[in-house]
Order: structure tokens, then sequence, then C-alpha cells
């Protein structure tokens, strides 16, 4: 169990530390992977940034990823939850077309005071709070990969164990590393005493503290 995000984030930057990446960057999934990835980053001495992904909604149960859509508009659909859940091709595009619009917002408000930060060359380590489907994470890597980091590293506290399998199977992870991969997983929160929801605002603040 860990006591919250930070206490989570701490764990982690004590575990990539051992890795020591060469000219790293966090790349933190918002929201609550950037008060993760903010506890990396400081920890490794190396800048911050967000990592625009939204998961998509599976039909009747929010909490399920039926996929994710990258910030510049390309998503990753899995099939298999999507047939599962009778998520149809218009439900997808609906869901799709609300997402890129909250990613929009997202947008505005993230990047009108710390411009985006390119990965081109750089240790890309991506942070999120936890990892179920891995559909948020996955279509991360695609997208950052696409940028030519000179690693890319996959990091979080506590992830599925399948997840963990599948996503370090990627042609573009060069490693994954997670605290905890449970046989028993239920859902992320489980794993923390204290998961409340990070607004927008408690974003903005930590991003302001690595302008």
């Amino acid at each position: 169990m860990f006591n919250n995000r930070v206490d989570a984030g701490q764990q982690l930057a004590s575990a990539l530390e051992q890795l020591t990446p060469s000219r790293p960057l966090v790349l933190a999934l918002p929201r609550g992977g950037v008060v993760v990835g903010a506890e990396v980053a400081r920890r490794l001495a190396c800048p911050l940034d967000v990592l625009l992904v939204k998961k998509l909604r599976a039909p009747e149960n929010p909490e399920l990823a039926l996929g994710a859509v990258c910030e510049d508009g390309s998503p990753f659909i899995n099939e298999g939850v999507a047939r599962a859940t009778g998520a149809d091709k218009t439900y997808i595009e609906m869901e799709l077309s609300r997402r890129r619009y909250e990613m929009g917002e997202q947008r505005r408000r993230y990047r009108s005071f710390k411009p985006r930060i390119t990965p081109a060359g750089m240790t890309a380590i991506i942070v999120d709070d936890g990892l179920a489907t891995g559909a948020t994470m996955i279509a991360a890597v695609q997208s950052v990969a696409l940028e030519t980091p000179h690693r890319l590293i996959v990091a979080a506290p506590v992830a599925a164990l399948h997840t963990v399998e599948t996503i370090g199977a990627m042609k573009e992870v060069d490693e994954i590393l997670c605290l905890l991969t449970p046989k028993s997983f239920g859902g992320v929160g489980q794993f923390y005493r204290n998961f409340n929801q990070v607004t927008d605002d408690e974003v903005v603040d930590i991003l302001r503290r690595f302008v």
C-alpha cells in the first residue's frame, strides 16, 4: 500500500535512480500521474511535462478503458474490450469527440505558460499513478516513440501483471518499472490509502514549479 501519490512517487523515484537514466525527461499522464511524476522529476533533477492522453470510457463502465486518444488526436482501440462492452463504431466516435474536446481544454490550461518539451534524444520516462488495462499507456508509448527519444521507460507504482507483460513486450519500450505487480488486481485505487481525485488546478500548480 502507498499512503498517497506523493509517497508512491518518492518510492518510484528511488527505484528509477538506480537506472541512472541519461538526459531524463519525465512525461506524466494527467492528472494523477503528474503528482507521482513530480516526485520523480524532483529526485532526478530533470524537466517535467505532461503527456496528454485520454482514456476512452467503456459504455456503462467509465472506469474501464476500451482505448485511448493522444494529444495529436490519434486513437488506440482495444478491440477485445470494445466487443465485450458493446462499443460500436458510433459510440467510439462520440467518445473520441468528447475526449478530444476535454483534452483541448487541458491543453489550453497546461500549455499556456509551459511550452511542450520534445523528448527527441532524451530518456523519456512516462509516468502514471498505476496501470490497469494499460490502454492509456500503450497510446502514450506509441505517441512518444514517434519523436525518437534516446530511450523510453514506462514507470508506475503499481500495475496489473498482464499489463506489465503486454507493455514490456512492446518494441518501443526499452524498460518498464513497476513497484507492485499483484496477481489480484481490482483497480489502481485499492493500493493507495488516499486516492483522492486530482484537479486541473493542482496539475497547474505542480507544472508551474518546473517552469
